[in-house]
C-alpha cells in the first residue's frame, strides 16, 4: 500500500453516539485526546461532524498519525480516507485508483449517501462503481466475504473513499469521568485493570508499595515500565512509591505467619483510602480475580477492604488467568510483566496463608503495634515519580 495515498482519516465515534445530552462532552473530550495524542503532527487539521471526526493529513505521514491513534480510548475505528468530487465518475476513478493499489482478488462496494439530495440511490452507486473496477482489473466482486471492503461516504461537499476499519480500543475518552487510583504491585494483573479503568473514561494515578531493600531497584524500575506503557493512553501518569518496609516487618513480628498476606492487604488499603482522599480521587483500583490467591477469597477481599471507604473497582473480577494473560499480550505490559522481579507481596510469602481471615482476628493483631502511626509515616515519607509518554523516569528514589 502507498502510504501517501490518503488525505484524510475519518474517525467514527461508536458508543459516543448512544449518549443524550451530554454526548456534546464527550466528543469534545475525545477530539481533545486525540489532539494531545497526535501533537508531533503539527500540519493536522480537525473538523468534528455528528458522527465522526475528519481528520486532514495536509502531508502527515499516514502511519504514522494511525500508530499513535490506536492509544486514545473513545471511538470504534477509523479508516484512512481520499477525497474526491461528487460525481459518479470521480468515485469512480479514485475507487479503482484504490482497488489497483491492492493485490486482493476480490472486493466489495459499500456506499452511504449522507447527502440524499445526490440523485444516485446507494445500491445504483455501488453498482456504478463495481463495474467501473469489474472493466478495469481483473478482481471480481464477492458480496459475503470480499478481501477489499471499499467504502465510500457521499456527503454535501465532497465524497470521501475509504478501503479499511483499523478498530480502536473503544470505551470512552480517558478524561471524561473520575480519577481512580491504581494499585499496581508489577505483575499480570493490575496493569490490564488500569488499562481496563481508563477505557471506560477514568484518569489514572498509580500506588506502589516498595520494601527496600527487600524489594530490588529493578523490581521498582518494572513498575515503572508498566505505567509508561499505561501513560501511552493518556499522556502522564503519577504514582505514588510508599516505602512499605518497617511496617510489612512490624506485620511479621506481631502477627501469626497464616495471617500476613491479610494484615499486608489492610494496610495497602488504608494507605490507598487516605492517599485518594487526600488527592480527591473517588475509587481505588486493583487487579484482584475471585479466587485467584489467599487473599482474592470473597472471605479475604470481604475483610481486607472492610478497612477502606473509598470505592474499590475490580475490573478483573471474574476473569480466570488465562483470559487476563491474553489481554495483557494485546496491550504490551505481559512481557514486563514476567520480568523476574519480586514484590512485596512475594518476598514474604507464607506458606501456609488463611483463605478465610476472622474480621476480629485482624483486629487482634493490629492491636498490638502502633500501624496507624506507622501508616502516616509510610504517606509522609512517599515519593512521587511523574511518568510521561515517552520519557524516561526518575528511579533514584529512597
Amino acid at each position: 500500500m502507498d502510504e501517501m495515498i490518503y488525505e484524510y482519516i475519518v474517525v467514527r465515534y461508536g458508543e459516543l453516539t448512544t449518549k443524550g445530552k451530554n454526548r456534546k462532552d464527550f466528543i469534545n473530550c475525545l477530539v481533545q485526546n486525540i489532539r494531545r495524542t497526535l501533537k508531533d503532527f503539527p500540519a493536522l487539521k480537525y473538523d468534528k461532524v455528528y458522527d465522526g471526526l475528519f481528520i486532514h493529513l495536509n502531508g502527515e505521514n499516514y502511519e504514522a498519525v494511525k500508530e499513535k491513534l490506536k492509544y486514545v480510548f473513545g471511538y470504534a475505528y477509523f479508516s484512512g480516507a481520499i477525497r474526491c468530487g461528487n460525481t459518479i465518475e470521480d468515485m469512480q476513478t479514485t475507487s479503482l485508483r484504490i482497488a489497483q493499489n491492492h493485490s486482493y482478488k476480490t472486493f466489495k462496494i459499500k456506499a452511504h449517501r449522507n447527502d440524499k439530495s445526490f440523485p444516485m440511490r446507494s445500491d445504483d452507486i455501488n453498482r456504478a462503481i463495481a463495474g467501473h473496477i469489474l472493466q478495469n482489473t481483473e478482481m471480481k466482486v464477492d458480496v459475503h466475504d470480499p478481501e477489499l471492503m471499499i467504502y465510500v461516504v457521499v456527503k454535501k461537499d465532497a465524497t470521501y473513499i475509504m478501503d479499511e476499519k483499523v478498530q480502536g480500543p473503544k470505551g470512552y475518552p480517558v478524561g471524561i469521568n473520575h480519577k481512580a487510583l491504581l494499585m499496581i504491585s508489577g505483575g499480570i494483573d493490575s496493569p490490564v485493570a488500569g488499562w481496563m479503568t481508563m477505557k471506560r473514561g477514568m484518569r489514572l494515578e498509580c500506588l506502589h508499595f516498595a520494601s527496600m531493600p527487600y524489594t530490588s531497584k529493578q523490581a521498582l524500575d518494572k513498575v515503572l515500565s508498566l505505567v509508561r506503557l499505561l501513560s501511552a493512553y493518556q499522556g502522564e501518569i503519577r504514582v505514588h512509591v510508599i516505602p512499605f518496609t518497617d511496617l510489612q516487618l512490624a506485620i511479621y513480628r506481631h502477627a501469626d505467619e497464616s495471617y500476613a498476606i491479610t494484615l499486608l492487604r489492610r494496610m495497602m488499603y488504608r494507605i490507598a483510602d487516605k492517599i485518594a482522599k487526600a488527592e480527591k480521587i473517588t475509587m481505588i483500583v486493583n487487579g484482584e480475580s475471585v479466587g485467584q490467591v489467599a487473599s482474592q477469597t470473597p472471605e479475604s477481599m470481604s475483610v481486607i477492604s472492610s478497612v477502606c471507604d473509598t470505592m474499590i473497582l475490580r475490573p478483573l473480577c471474574m476473569a480466570d488467568k488465562l483470559e487476563i494473560i491474553d489481554r495483557a499480550v494485546k496491550i504490551g505490559t505481559y512481557e514486563t510483566s514476567i520480568l523476574p522481579y519480586e514484590d512485596c507481596c512475594t518476598i514474604f510469602a507464607p506458606k501456609n496463608p488463611t483463605t478465610r481471615p476472622k474480621e476480629d482476628r485482624c483486629r487482634y493483631y493490629e492491636s498490638k503495634f502502633d500501624y496507624e502511626t506507622m501508616i502516616d509515616d509510610c504517606i509522609a515519607k512517599k515519593e512521587i515519580v511523574v511518568i510521561r509518554n515517552g520519557e524516561e523516569p526518575n528511579t533514584d528514589l529512597f
